[in-house]
């Protein structure tokens, strides 16, 4: 849309407030009054700004109350022991699936020496301490392997262990061959020095060297941002990547215990990037005896202000960083209150790159909130009779470098390992013969292996959906709608997130600010949760009887938009609109103009942020303000309420393909506009210009959606009612072509269900905008309203 937000929010809220002045101008006091039935609206806050900071305020309070919830869930265990390891290896599998690391590995083949030809593979040595360092690859994933450099002693080793960097740290620079920089501990030759071979991997980084594509553009997407976008709705991410390449390691350990007819004992120490997947894979993977999670531990609540690369789907209605913890027990956990990397944001684009990364910064982890998530964990440790194999280490007052002396003591305590070696680290030389890695070119690597791996998960992503989605019954309508119910139920709950049905009266607030010669229009405000409201513009034809039944048009404006962008025949909205619930209210149409969310740029879109560890999405919101609409809309006296519409633009077509699909069989019809395409393929994609992977459009991924329900899914949930798309050849949004092919899947299914005739597609010569004409034939037709 034109302008920018603050300048459209200021517009809107100017026109909304002339328009109030003019009406109660022109009018007697009597004129003046609410709708019948409804009080009177007072709010002089522009209610888009309302309702985003009122979801706000929503939002931020069930993150407060998330921790009192899962207190309540995790204290109804079962009370025999089988029972609650059985317990806990649900919640653990459940962890698995939110991180996305669901995908089978590779079998172990043996770690790979990165070598010149003639040379050993060794690319230094630490002559003081006996160890060797490789530069490695093992296998993990199909296409995708791990790298980094492993420390071998020469004598006899003790344990193994991985220690993992931060993201913004190579393994040269973790192991010291790069030079120590100023502030880090040498954790990998500290480890290495007291006789444990030492695996450090690399991973994806938060530079953005690598983030795009020569077909499209590249961008200020952070590394680990451009993976995460790719992989969210393929119900995968960065994290669980990293972390199944952390258990591709242990699965070569355990090769090599095989060989050598040892069990030797594995732990993991990260710092920052590294101690979140060092707590991670600790709880799901039972191998790893011992693990330290140095500058990364405390409570999740303001997980949302962090990169949106760390963001997990429904992560906190069962598992803050305490819970997480408790998946460990009663294996060793050691916590570090330490300073890591803090990011203060993604990079800023540079000439020729889009800027389009999300907003996100990290800072060291404050003491007294380390302490207090430390001590919810100890009675999950205490539970499993665990207490003495959870520690907490404070380097410095929580402001000294990761894996101290003391920390490090006590992962090597837990490992079984002797100290009679000097608490030092090994210095290594670089050999002659080493195989100079460039971390730029491996970096590159590890981007493009992941980036390949998820585009083949996209294309292969139909299959999955044709094979769920082939259990439902075609046989009749009413069979499709029965066996389809499941389905509907878990699009709803996995994919947009399900908030309970509101419990506050509606207490509706209405107040007249359009006198048009056909219709009033009335501003209107529903109360739906505490601090969340609907709101929109009911416009009224005049004329009507008392006893007149009609039909009902809802009329959704597109992204940044307000209720009157569809009403106003002048503005920046008009190229776009046309008016068109304006058109349908002087055609003799009830039209409601609803005010949707996704207005307000970053203020809207921390909306998303703020729910996606609840479970909850925009959508969340919205359906239950569309459904507390609608309740309202059928008691007014001259609403058929049997003869309800959708019809939306862009972000309102969008709209129109998640609510009137969820909240069957509340809407009679509905028209997608400016929207309708191949979904997967506009999240997922590298190759095309439409995808929103470059786009500053954050919130747009949905969760494993790819394997649940594209476009064509969800319209054929609405089947047998009456469903259109409004489709320009100049639509911007993806091509005639995939439009056409998604819209062919929804055909097939209308014509098996005998129902072809109602599902529609016009195309017509323009952009981005209502056309108006074969979608009002199609209103009039399946309202059964004359034109």
């Amino acid at each position: 849309m034109p302008k920018s937000t603050s300048m459209r929010s200021l517009g809107a809220a100017v026109l909304i407030a002339a328009l109030i002045a003019a009406f109660q101008h022109c009018h007697a006091q009597s004129s003046r009054a609410p709708l019948a039935g409804t009080r009177e609206l007072t709010i002089s806050q522009p209610l888009d700004e309302a309702m985003v900071d009122g979801i706000g305020r929503f939002a931020v309070r069930a993150l407060a109350e998330s921790e009192q919830a899962r207190d309540a869930a995790w204290k109804t265990g079962n009370q025999s022991a089988d029972g609650d390891r059985k317990t806990m290896d649900e919640r653990r599998e459940r962890f698995r699936a939110m991180i996305g690391a669901v995908d089978e590995r590779v079998a172990a083949d043996g770690f790979e020496i990165v070598a010149r030809a003639g040379g050993d593979g060794v690319v230094a040595r630490s002559a003081d301490a006996g160890i060797d360092v490789y530069a490695v690859r093992w296998p993990v994933l199909e296409g995708v392997y791990g790298e980094g450099l492993l420390l071998q002693p020469r004598e006899r080793t003790a344990a193994r262990a991985i220690a993992i960097p931060d993201a913004d740290w190579t393994p040269e620079e973790f192991v010291g061959l790069a030079g120590q920089p100023q502030g880090r501990r040498p954790i990998a030759g500290l480890l290495a020095a007291a006789g444990i071979q030492v695996l450090v991997p690399v991973l994806v980084s938060r530079e953005d060297e690598h983030s795009g594509s020569p077909l499209v553009a590249y961008t200020n997407l952070p590394h680990r941002e451009f993976v995460y976008r790719q992989a969210f709705p393929l119900g995968r991410h960065i994290i669980g990547f990293e972390v199944e390449k952390i258990q591709a390691a242990i699965d070569e350990f355990a090769r090599l215990d095989a060989e050598q007819g040892a069990e030797l004992p594995v732990g993991v120490v990260g710092v920052g990037e590294g101690g979140l997947l060092s707590l991670y894979a600790a709880a799901l993977d039972p191998r790893i005896d011992a693990a330290v999670a140095c500058g990364y531990f405390q409570s999740r609540s303001g997980a949302w202000r962090e990169p949106i690369y760390r963001n997990l789907w429904g992560q906190l209605k069962e598992l803050g960083d305490a819970e997480v913890a408790a998946l460990v027990a009663p294996r060793a956990l050691i916590v570090e209150a330490c300073s890591a990397p803090q990011v203060a944001g993604p990079p800023p684009a540079r000439d020729g790159r889009r800027a389009c990364a999300a907003p996100g910064r990290i800072a060291d982890c404050r003491l007294d909130d380390v302490q207090r998530e430390f001590t919810r964990a100890q009675k999950y440790f205490a539970r499993a009779d665990a207490e003495a194999r959870l520690s907490l280490v404070v380097s410095d007052n929580g402001a000294g470098p990761g894996g101290s002396a003391e920390a490090l003591a006590a992962l090597l305590t837990e490992l079984q390992v002797p100290r009679e070696q000097p608490a030092k680290a090994a210095g290594f030389t670089p050999t002659a013969s080493a195989t100079r890695a460039d971390p730029s070119e491996r970096q590159a690597r590890q981007v493009r292996e992941l980036t390949d791996y998820c585009q083949r998960l996209a294309r292969r992503s139909a299959a999955v959906r044709d094979e769920l989605w082939s259990t439902a019954d075609r046989r009749s309508t009413k069979d499709w709608t029965a066996s389809t119910e499941a389905l509907r139920e878990r699009i709803w709950a996995q994919m947009i997130g399900k908030l309970p049905e509101p419990t506050v009266p509606p207490n509706v607030r209405t107040r007249p600010i359009i006198d048009d010669q056909a219709y009033v229009g009335y501003e209107t405000v529903i109360d739906v949760y505490p601090d969340v409201i609907a709101a929109g513009i009911l416009l009224v034809p005049k004329g009507m009887a008392a006893d007149e039944r009609r039909p009902a048009v809802v009329c959704q404006h597109g992204l940044e938009g307000v209720p009157l962008d569809t009403i106003a025949r002048t503005g920046d909205g008009y190229p776009y609109y046309k008016a068109f619930a304006h058109e349908l209210a002087r055609r003799g149409y009830i039209v409601y103009a609803p005010q949707n969310p996704y207005r307000g740029g970053d203020r809207f879109r921390v909306l998303q942020r703020q729910s996606n560890p609840l479970g909850l999405s925009l959508f969340s919101y919205i359906i239950r303000q569309h459904e507390r609409t609608l309740d309202w809309l059928a008691t007014l006296p001259n609403v058929d309420r049997k003869r309800i519409a959708f019809y939306g633009l862009s972000y309102g077509g969008k709209t129109a393909m998640r609510v009137p699909p969820l909240v069957r069989p509340r809407y009679a019809a509905c028209i997608c506009s400016g929207d309708f395409n191949d979904w997967i393929r506009k999240m997922t994609s590298v190759e095309d210009q439409y995808s929103y992977v470059f786009t500053p459009e954050y919130e747009m991924p949905e969760w494993n959606m790819a394997h649940l329900a594209s476009y064509a899914e969800l319209a054929s949930l609405l089947a047998p009612r009456p469903f259109m798309v409004e489709r320009g050849h100049d639509d911007g949004v993806a091509p005639d072509e995939w439009v056409a092919a998604e819209f062919a899947k929804v055909r097939r299914h209308y014509d098996r269900l005998d129902a072809g005739a109602r599902a529609e597609i016009e195309f017509f010569n323009g952009p981005h905008t209502i056309n108006g004409e074969g979608t009002f034939e199609f209103l009039a037709k399946h309202l059964r309203w004359p034109e």
